[in-house]
């Protein structure tokens, strides 16, 4: 399993537009991938909703989670996104 931590850049956290947009990225990566915060269990990183019972707020870090041919590769994508102001 790949991981790796990265802290949340929209000033919103990931709710409504960057949570959607992030959602897109993960479903697009085209194997499993998870987002987890700590004391949280991971969740379904290409769930909007699931993504969003986690409450990640602006500068918080998450942990991404995937595993198959490409995970490093996906993951790199997925961090660079949530390291951007996606509200902006």
């Amino acid at each position: 399993m790949t991981t790796r931590t990265v802290t949340v850049a929209s000033k919103v956290g990931l709710h409504a537009r960057p949570a959607a947009t992030f959602t897109r990225a993960a479903a697009g990566a085209g194997l499993p991938v998870t987002i987890a915060v700590p004391g949280k269990p991971p969740v379904n990183a290409a769930s909007v909703l699931a993504v969003m019972t986690l409450g990640v707020e602006h500068g918080q870090e998450v942990i991404l989670a995937a595993e198959g041919d490409g995970a490093d590769s996906a993951l790199d994508t997925l961090v660079e996104l949530l390291a951007t102001d996606l509200d902006a």
